[in-house]
C-alpha cells in the first residue's frame, strides 16, 4: 500500500514539535548565572569535568528545574566583570546568579576596596534585574602580607552583610593545600578537586533553591 503524502510527512513533524517543545521547555527553566573566573571556567581541563557542569548534573538527578549558564571566564577580575555583567543578564535572565570573583584581584595586588566596590556593583545590577545572588568567598595567599590578605578576604562577609545574601564558604577548602588537588602551576585546581569544589558550593545554593 503507497504511503499517503501525510503519513510521509508525520515523523518530521514530529521531530519538529518535539524540538520545539524541548527548546520550550529550557528556555522555560529558570537560569542560574555562574560568573566567576577559572577557578568556574574549568581551567585546564575539558568543560563537563569543571564543578559547575557537576553541578547541572546535580540538579538534574535531584529533580530541580534550574539551567545552568556558566559565562565564567579564566583571568577575569571584578572590573572585567562588571564591564559585561548588564549584558549576560539582560541576554540570560537569571533568576539566581553565583558570583564567583576577586581572586585574581588579589593575585594583581589590587586595592580590596577596588574590588568590594566592583562587586557592590555587581551585586546591585544582578538585583535590579530580579535575581538573587550568592557571593563566594575568596581567599588569596599570606605573602601579601597581613594587612591585605585581612581587608581582602573581610570584603565578602561585608558585602553579603550589606546586601543580605548568602555567603558561599572558601571554594577551595579541603583542596588549596593538597599538592595532588593542585595543577602544576600552583593555583588551579585539578578535576579531581571538581567534586570538592561542588561540595563546599552545594550547602548554600541548596538552601537557596527551597
Amino acid at each position: 500500500m503507497m504511503k499517503t503524502n501525510g503519513s510521509r510527512w508525520l515523523p518530521i513533524l514530529l521531530f519538529w514539535l518535539a524540538a520545539l517543545f524541548s527548546s520550550l521547555v529550557q528556555a522555560e527553566a529558570p537560569v542560574i548565572l555562574v560568573f566567576g573566573d577559572s577557578l568556574s571556567a574549568a581551567y585546564g581541563m575539558p568543560a563537563e569535568q569543571g564543578w559547575v557542569s557537576l553541578l547541572q548534573r546535580r540538579l538534574v538527578e535531584r529533580g530541580y528545574p534550574q539551567r545552568i549558564v556558566n559565562a565564567s571566564i579564566s583571568g577575569e577580575t571584578t572590573s572585567g566583570g562588571l564591564s559585561r555583567l548588564s549584558a549576560a543578564l539582560q541576554q540570560h535572565r537569571p533568576a539566581l546568579v553565583i558570583l564567583e570573583l576577586g581572586a585574581n584581584d588579589g593575585l594583581l595586588g589590587q586595592p580590596p576596596m577596588t574590588m568590594s566596590h566592583n562587586l557592590a556593583r555587581m551585586i546591585e545590577l544582578a538585583q535590579q534585574a530580579n535575581a538573587r545572588v550568592l557571593l563566594a568567598e575568596m581567599r588569596i595567599p599570606p605573602n601579601y602580607g597581613p594587612l591585605y590578605t585581612q581587608k581582602f578576604q573581610a570584603a565578602f562577609g561585608e558585602l553579603a552583610g550589606k546586601y543580605n545574601i548568602p555567603l558561599i564558604p572558601f571554594m577551595l577548602n579541603g583542596v588549596s593545600g593538597n599538592p595532588a588537588l593542585i595543577q602544576d602551576d600552583g593555583l588551579h585546581p585539578r578535576a579531581e578537586a571538581q567534586a570538592q569544589i561542588l561540595e563546599n558550593v552545594w550547602p548554600t545554593l541548596d538552601a537557596a533553591l527551597k
